[in-house]
């Protein structure tokens, strides 16, 4: 089996990048899709840490090869986990921006949720807010494997959907995936209508709430309608539920295996990096994270 597929892996030598590197590999050794393993080392810099006051400058050449050999165990640690096409490189520069550059490239980024001082320290603050809000391609991030946990296979992925235009392409994106890992997948609509926090306070009290959930129920539907096209084989469950779209997301993700979102939600402002739901799931959620993309250069999906 092969695939034009190409599944970009940043690593850094941490145990949550190959964590990363497990998942693209398993992901990959299904669809066929090529497996990249990508190390960024820093440029020349200097250092105050000479006790006579002078500077001592890092060799470039030592940064790239402790990156080279960083690529070295991603790869054979993917083909491990039985991807039969691996390729690794490295690259200088900020992780943040060698990412987003590559993912007009490639059809899908997946890193650990922090690294050992690489790729979440030094994504611009986050991984959360630089690169699922700029790439041009689906990031998935992998948060800190717990004792015993084990994120693969994907057998139940949740899809977030707020009849926005990035939560309609992150539906797509969660057919796909659901389709490429043969896994059940569930839509969830959700409206905060109770009172507290969060809640719609412009719903006037008397509103008919039985009813508003039936016209979000009644709009999933032609969302997720539309998401099926060319994908016959994929089954959706749907759920249009009162509640804060973050919270019931993350509590449903202690009991799949992938969550999907938008990189921006309804009602978002453009200026933000991510939508608040966005940014809320990556923090809480207790499984891998995919923020589908406002954009994408490789091809519309």
């Amino acid at each position: 089996m092969s695939s034009t597929e190409v599944i970009l892996v940043g690593v850094d030598g941490s145990t949550e990048s190959l964590a990363a590197v497990t998942w693209a590999a398993d992901r990959g050794a299904r669809t066929g899709a090529r497996i990249h393993c990508l190390c960024t080392y820093a440029l020349a810099s200097y250092s105050a840490a000479a006790l006579d006051g002078g500077y001592a400058v890092l060799d470039d050449e030592a940064l790239k090869a402790g990156a080279e050999q960083v690529v070295e165990e991603a790869q054979a640690l993917a083909r491990k986990r039985g991807a039969t096409h691996v390729s690794g490189s490295t690259e200088p520069g900020d992780p943040a921006g060698v990412l987003i550059d590559f993912s007009a490239e490639v059809d899908l980024i997946v890193v650990g949720s922090r690294g050992g001082g690489g790729f979440a320290d030094r994504l611009l603050g986050t991984v959360s807010s630089a690169l699922p809000a700029h790439s041009h391609c689906p990031a998935v991030v992998v948060p800190q494997r717990t004792e015993g946990a084990d994120y693969t296979p994907v057998r139940r992925i949740v899809v977030g959907v707020d009849g926005s235009s990035s939560a309609r392409k992150a539906l797509k994106w969660a057919v796909t995936e659901a389709e490429a890992w043969g896994a059940e997948l569930t839509a969830i609509a959700a409206v905060p209508m109770a009172s507290g926090a969060g809640a719609l306070a412009w719903l006037p009290a008397a509103v008919d709430r039985e009813q508003v959930l039936a016209d979000v129920r009644s709009g999933l539907d032609r969302a997720i309608n539309e998401a099926l096209e060319g994908h016959e084989g994929v089954t959706v469950r749907r759920h249009a539920l009162d509640g804060n779209p973050a919270e019931l997301l993350a509590e449903f993700s202690t009991a799949v295996d992938l969550v999907v979102v938008g990189s921006r939600g309804r009602g978002g402002f453009s200026g933000l990096l991510l939508g608040s739901t966005s940014q809320a799931v990556l923090s809480h959620a207790s499984c891998p994270v995919l923020v589908a993309p406002t954009h994408q250069a490789k091809g519309e999906r």
